[in-house]
C-alpha cells in the first residue's frame, strides 16, 4: 500500500485505499536534448499548487469533492534510464492493479514510455493521444534509441499503426513527418481533428492514454521548458482540447516537460498547475 505523500498537490487528500486518481511523479530528465530541469517539474507543480484554488469556475467543480491520492516523487537512478523507467513501470503497475488510475508527473517525455507499457498490459487495445510541439518519433538521438526524443517511436514499436494520433506537433526531422504519415495519426500545428477523433474512440469505447507534453503550450505563455517551439497553442485551446479528450474512455495520463527554473517568474509553473487541476477534475467521476 502507497502512503501519501509529505506535500501533496493542492485539495489531493484522499487515502489510498478510497482514492481512485493516483498521482505519481518521476522526476526525470537525463536524456534531456537541450535545456535540462525538467526533474524538478513534479516537486514545484505541488508546492506552487497552493496559488491555486481547489475549485474550477471552467466546470464547476472542487477537487475537494475528489478521491485523488498523492504518492509524492519515485527515487530514480538518473544516471540509468533503464533503471529509471523499470522503477516508473512497477509504480504504475501497482496503482493500475489496485483498480486505480494511474497519473503521472514529469519529468522529462521519456518517462511517459514505461507509464504507456503499465497501461498497454491492462488494456492490449490502448491508444495514445499525445499534445506536443514536437514529434518524438526518431529511431534514436545521437545513438540512443531512449531519449526523449524517441518516446513515441518507442510508444510505436509497442502499439503499431494507426494508434498514436498526436496533435500541435511543430517540430521534427523530414524523416519523423514522413514516418508519421504513414504510422500515425498526425495533426500538426494545432487541435484540428479532435473532436471527430474522440468521438470515434467514444463510439468504439476505445482506451486511450493521453500525454501532454506542456510545450505544446506557445513559449509566450509556457517559457519554463527545455526546448520551446514558437507557434503554440493557448492556454484556453489546450483547456478546450483537454475536456475534450476526457470525455473519451482514458486509463492513463502525464503532463511533463515542466522545467520550473527556467521561467524565475513562475508562470510556467503556474500554468502547469491549472493543467493539472483541470485534467484531475475532468477525468474524476
Amino acid at each position: 500500500m502507497l502512503k501519501k505523500n509529505i506535500e501533496n498537490f493542492i485539495g489531493c487528500e484522499a487515502e489510498y485505499e478510497e482514492a481512485d486518481i493516483v498521482l505519481y511523479g518521476a522526476p526525470f530528465d537525463s536524456t534531456t536534448s537541450f535545456r535540462p530541469g525538467a526533474r524538478f517539474g513534479p516537486s514545484a507543480i505541488r508546492h506552487e499548487s497552493f496559488g491555486l484554488e481547489t475549485y474550477s469556475p471552467y466546470q464547476n467543480k472542487d477537487l475537494e469533492d475528489c478521491r485523488i491520492f498523492d504518492s509524492g516523487d519515485l527515487e530514480l537512478c538518473i544516471g540509468d534510464s533503464n533503471l529509471a523507467l523499470k522503477a516508473i513501470e512497477e509504480r504504475a503497475e501497482e496503482i493500475i492493479k489496485d483498480g486505480k488510475f494511474p497519473f503521472l508527473l514529469g519529468g522529462e517525455h521519456l518517462v511517459t514510455l514505461s507509464a504507456i507499457k503499465a497501461v498497454l498490459a491492462a488494456y492490449p487495445d490502448l491508444h495514445i493521444i499525445q499534445f506536443d510541439a514536437h514529434a518524438d518519433l526518431r529511431e534514436d538521438y545521437l545513438g540512443a534509441k531512449l531519449s526523449h526524443a524517441c518516446v513515441m517511436r518507442r510508444a510505436y514499436d509497442l502499439v503499431g499503426d494507426g494508434r498514436i494520433h498526436q496533435f500541435c506537433i511543430r517540430s521534427g526531422e523530414g524523416s519523423e513527418f514522413a514516418f508519421a504519415h504513414k504510422h500515425t495519426d498526425m495533426h500538426p500545428f494545432d487541435f484540428s481533428g479532435l473532436k471527430e477523433l474522440v468521438s470515434s474512440l467514444k463510439k468504439a469505447n476505445t482506451p486511450v492514454y493521453f500525454t501532454i507534453d506542456l510545450d505544446c503550450l506557445d513559449p509566450s505563455a509556457f517559457p519554463g521548458t527545455g526546448t520551446p517551439e514558437a507557434g503554440g497553442v493557448t492556454f484556453k485551446e489546450l483547456l478546450d482540447a483537454v475536456l475534450t479528450v476526457c470525455e473519451a474512455n482514458v486509463v492513463g495520463a502525464d503532463i511533463n516537460e515542466l522545467a520550473p527554473m527556467l521561467d524565475m517568474s513562475g508562470v510556467s509553473t503556474a500554468t502547469a498547475c491549472k493543467v493539472l487541476r483541470e485534467m484531475l477534475l475532468a477525468l474524476s467521476k
